[in-house]
């Protein structure tokens, strides 16, 4: 038995390592080539996250009225994040946009791994999400920050001043708070509704909200920036 935990985890490694493989391409080909693809993708993904969001709500709102109220939330929350996806997807320079969300999501997901696995120290929010550290949070925040400091380099080799570079350092790392915000938020909705998952849909991973909660609220978030500024122009 002492042996057959390690071979466990490193089949689970396999598995999901598969699995992250497949969605990357999967998600990447579909945000490279744009048009209908993307909006089919960004639609899909919307539609199983949405899925998932009310089983989790089933199994804490005690009531129709209200499961009814957090569906409704669901529905723009989940709409809004995917709007601002396809939208941002349909400017000029698009592609970076949304690459740069993205990104950041994914650097935060690294970074918060490996510096809370490497340095741990206290929990964030242990009776939500016990894994979480501070640690983890700072590691998140300083990955993403320099990803995206990169991204506009290499995007614009040459042509982004320090001031710009520092800029869009600040918005990863603002980005990497808003995505560590909805991975609370989505574990906070399964511990009400007493499950590990959001769904078992994708192997080694759980449920497709598992993987999305980041983005979405990362997404979210400048989508509403986006009519702010918008407005204001």
């Amino acid at each position: 038995m002492a042996g057959g935990e390690p071979q466990a985890r490193r089949s689970d490694l396999g598995v999901r390592t598969l699995s992250a493989i497949a969605m990357v391409a999967v998600a990447g080909a579909a945000l490279w080539l744009g048009g209908y693809l993307w909006v089919v993708f960004v639609a899909l993904v919307a539609a199983l996250v949405l899925f998932e969001w009310r089983r989790l709500v089933r199994g804490f709102a005690p009531t129709w009225p209200v499961r009814l109220w957090w569906n409704l939330a669901g529905v723009f929350y989940i709409g809004f994040a995917a709007a601002t996806l396809l939208a941002l997807r349909e400017v000029p320079g698009g592609f970076a946009y949304v690459l740069a969300i993205v990104v950041a999501v994914i650097a935060t997901d690294i970074g918060a791994y490996f510096a809370g696995r490497g340095i741990g120290g206290p929990k964030i929010a242990p009776r939500i999400s016990p894994s979480k550290t501070w640690a983890g949070l700072a590691g998140g925040i300083v990955l993403a920050a320099l990803m995206l400091a990169a991204l506009a380099e290499l995007t614009a080799p040459g042509a982004v001043a320090l001031r710009a570079l520092a800029t869009f350092a600040s918005a990863g790392a603002l980005a990497a708070v808003v995505a560590q915000t909805g991975d609370f938020f989505e574990s906070w909705m399964k511990r009400k509704a007493g499950v590990k998952d959001s769904s078992n849909l994708i192997p080694g991973h759980g449920g497709v909200f598992d993987r999305v909660d980041g983005l979405l609220s990362v997404s979210f978030a400048a989508g509403v920036l986006y009519l702010v500024v918008g407005a204001t122009a």
